[in-house]
């Protein structure tokens, strides 16, 4: 077993393109693999990697294929339909899971599953991307300033970027289904941008809206901070209509509905293509208040988002395979420090 190969499953996706066409800046080789022969002997004669064809619905093959390995980073979404049947796998071949969700349910789902995991020594970190790494690592940097922090408030918004078609399906997938808080300890279904305001990121003010972004979960298991919102830049216009969604919700529900969309979707380009992303910039803001009506508030600035989330889950597999990890469901700040995301290149952080 290399110390430098690790599985990636969803491979030929966008995210899973650029992951593997960055591993060598890191000294690490992956081997690909998924669903689409084609598509991977394609990818890996252009990479001169290897590749592996697997369904996740063939149990047997994939626990056999992941015996090879010390670690998959599981990047084939939407993670709702695919991050169990990984992660009883890696269970099964005893191998360490991490994934790139930033869907509340699968952080919760495989949460519970975390004793599974830790009572054969391997961790389980989702959300080793843009979801949830720098928003993770702000609410520990805060956190750790103010440890009696009631309440906490998470923004990002892109600069210049645009949506790959994994994460646009996922929203698909999500169409219609409202939006989510923390409050006082409790997960809680909102309806979607419930609460909008204006937020002073490093380069600019923008409006934003509450979303159900995965720090609903990962945030509260970082810090215990029992009352958190997440928040996402969009267009005053779009906060406004969505007072009418109780209208149409029920309508985004309805299976031809996104099924429409993700035909859609599959006509669009596949993402952000290199000059793009590396123009575009990511942004992040953070604050928390205590009981006492106190008040602290930071921003970071780093690289386009799905940039950033190839970095930085290359920088945490490193630190697996070098035996850097802890066993059982883990977060990535709580795991590695609030200075996790400071290890990503063009990654800055500033008090607000």
């Amino acid at each position: 077993m290399q110390e430098n190969k690790f599985l990636l499953y969803g491979a030929n996706g966008y995210t899973g393109k650029l992951i593997a066409s960055m591993a060598h800046q890191f000294e690490l080789e992956p081997v690909l693999a998924g669903r689409n022969e084609a598509a991977l002997s394609t990818m890996a004669k252009e990479l001169s990697l290897e590749y592996i064809v697997v369904d996740l619905d063939d149990s047997d093959k994939l626990v056999e294929v992941l015996q090879s390995f010390k670690v998959v980073l599981h990047a084939a979404g939407p993670f709702m339909h695919t991050a169990l049947k990984m992660a009883k796998a890696c269970i099964k071949a005893g191998v360490h899971y991490l994934d790139i969700t930033g869907e509340i349910g699968v952080f919760e789902l495989l949460k519970k599953m975390g004793s599974h995991f830790e009572q054969s020594g391997r961790m389980v970190m989702p959300g080793v991307g843009f979801d949830v790494v720098p928003t993770d690592c702000m609410a520990k940097f805060l956190f750790d300033q103010m440890p009696n922090a009631t309440h906490l408030k998470l923004a990002f918004a892109s600069v210049g970027g645009k949506l790959s078609h994994g994460t646009a399906t996922t929203m698909a997938e999500g169409m219609g289904e409202g939006g989510a808080v923390r409050e006082n300890g409790k997960i809680v279904r909102k309806p979607l941008g419930h609460k909008g305001m204006w937020v002073n990121f490093s380069s600019k003010k923008l409006f934003t809206m509450t979303i159900p972004w995965g720090d609903i979960s990962t945030a509260f298991t970082t810090t215990g901070i029992p009352n958190i919102e997440t928040y996402t830049s969009v267009s005053p216009k779009t906060f406004s209509m969505l007072k009418w969604q109780g209208l149409y919700n029920w309508i985004l529900k309805l299976s031809f509905v996104r099924s429409y969309y993700k035909k859609k979707i599959k006509k669009m380009p596949a993402g952000p293509d290199e000059a793009m992303r590396k123009k575009a910039k990511s942004l992040v803001w953070g604050e928390v208040t205590n009981a006492d009506g106190h008040t602290l508030s930071a921003n970071l600035e780093g690289p386009e988002g799905y940039t950033l989330t190839a970095l930085s889950s290359l920088i945490i597999l490193e630190k697996v395979l070098s035996g850097n990890f802890k066993p059982g469901y883990q977060t990535p700040a709580a795991c590695y420090g609030a200075n996790l995301v400071l290890e990503i290149p063009g990654v800055s952080r500033t008090m607000a």
